[in-house]
């Protein structure tokens, strides 16, 4: 798959302003307006054929670091090309596995490109992980500064993260210790093969980039291991079966990524059924290494009606005191900003009608805390089709659940019916969005939204906005 270049001038170059609200005297006669002064917008263009697919910013220097076809690139604030790293194309094929580099391979090979697919920061040691599509989809550990190799392992197949072809398939969450070696938790899409890679793991980030255990599963035996794979069984039910992963993030005690995941259901009046796609956030506790504590709720949004389901963006962000006013939080609570597309039914050509909404997260890990409780008293099923296709009844237990029960080995994994609604903020009928973020400006909750045009929309979360006003 061939990703769309990317391009700066085009994010920027149109900026809705939604305004705070607030009333000023004018004087009688206003002096005549300013020119509009116009703004200098800094650019950067890659290779045309190289597609760009994943940013983050170091905290510390402001230094950009871009994931992109066949290239890492690391710019500076004012993105200027400082270093750049290839990464293909190379001799491959996708039915190579283990990859051609580990053994021989019998399948034809041809020069094949290296989408980055994962670009993460380890700041602890200072290092970019950036991992693409080739050799089933290996990772290179880069040095920050000048992003020489300081690793690259492949020679296991927990080396081996995923073998989509795509760059949105991959999400990772880097969870630091003091004085232990941190954990990186991978969630990926498997593309039918899910015998070769789970749909969702944590991995052993070791201090040496080139050491024997790097991205090890944190525990495995014969039983019980650090992962998650979805059953062959469900590919009986839902033949392409796959979770697409939009975002993750840690707060707390847990890890939770946000997924789009197909499912089959009955419409209203009728005895067949059909496919759809359903919304869910997954939590994980961070500590837990036999994923007991894995546990999924439906996410989605209403407003004038419709519903808004399909889930296309995410950002974590704090409430601020303005808009923690609003909500009944506190400022520095932890909502989760999320775009939306209208309806169930298509994944791939999501309508045009989007809206952003907002969750507070502390909601829902409340109705995730009702779910287990309910669950160890013996109510209702495990309610979690993909992983078991049969339903299988919750056990009463006689424990106390609080807001930090990691789960045992019953009633594991579990499934939440019930949706969860965020909060509408405003529509777009037309221009699709498609990416937010958001952050806390003197005590104002801004968020930023992309739409499928290229236009930049900002707004200034306030009272007005939730009541419709917008």
């Amino acid at each position: 798959m061939k990703s769309m270049p990317w391009n700066w001038t085009c994010l920027l170059s149109h900026l809705l302003m939604v305004g705070m609200g607030s009333s000023t005297l004018l004087p009688r006669q206003p002096p005549p307006p300013s020119p509009p002064q116009k703004r200098s917008l800094v650019t950067f263009r890659g290779d045309p054929a190289e597609g760009f697919n994943h940013l983050v910013v170091d905290e510390r220097t402001g230094h950009i670091y871009l994931g992109a076809v066949n290239r890492i690139y690391k710019l500076s604030s004012d993105l200027k090309v400082l270093v750049t790293h290839q990464t293909g194309p190379d001799e491959d094929n996708p039915k190579c596995y283990p990859p051609r580099i580990v053994q021989t391979c019998t399948e034809p090979l041809s020069p094949t490109n290296n989408v980055n697919k994962m670009l993460l920061i380890d700041y602890k040691e200072n290092r970019l992980i950036a991992c693409g599509s080739l050799y089933q989809g290996i990772c290179k550990l880069l040095r920050l500064e000048d992003l020489f190799k300081l690793g690259e392992p492949f020679h296991k197949k927990e080396h081996y993260l995923s073998g989509v072809n795509e760059s949105g398939s991959v999400f990772g969450v880097i969870v630091s210790y003091s004085n232990l070696d941190d954990k990186l938790f991978i969630a990926t899409a498997v593309d039918g093969k899910p015998e070769y890679f789970p749909t969702i793991s944590s991995r052993k980030l070791t201090k040496n980039s080139e050491a024997d255990g790097m991205f090890a599963y944190v525990f495995h035996d014969e039983f019980v291991a650090s992962m998650i794979k979805i059953p062959s069984d469900t590919f009986t039910v839902i033949p392409d079966f796959d979770i697409y992963y939009v975002y993750g993030f840690s707060s707390g005690n847990f890890v939770y990524f946000l997924t789009l995941q197909p499912e089959m259901v009955s419409p209203p009046g009728s005895t067949t059924k059909e496919q759809v796609y359903t919304s869910k956030l997954v939590r994980l506790c961070k500590e837990d290494t036999a994923f007991n504590s894995y546990v999924e709720v439906p996410i989605g949004c209403e407003r004038g009606g419709l519903e808004y389901r399909l889930l296309q963006a995410a950002y974590l962000s704090k409430a601020g005191a303005v808009l923690a006013r609003t909500l009944g939080v506190r400022p520095d609570d932890d909502l989760l900003f999320t775009v939306f597309s209208k309806g169930q039914k298509r994944k791939m050509k999501s309508l045009d009608e989007s809206a952003l909404c907002i969750f507070i997260l502390k909601q829902i890990n409340d109705r995730i805390k009702e779910r287990l409780q309910s669950c160890y008293r013996g109510e209702g099923t495990l309610d979690l089709a993909w992983l078991k296709v049969k339903d299988i009844p919750c056990s009463s237990a006689l424990l106390t659940i609080d807001d930090n029960f990691c789960g045992l080995d019953m009633n594991a994994p579990l499934g939440v019916s019930e949706m969860v609604r965020g909060i509408p903020v405003f529509t777009e009928d037309r221009d699709r969005m498609s990416s937010v973020i958001a952050y806390v400006y003197k005590n104002h909750s801004l968020a930023f939204v992309g739409t499928k045009s290229g236009k930049l929309k900002k707004a200034i979360l306030q009272e007005t906005h939730l009541r419709g006003n917008y």
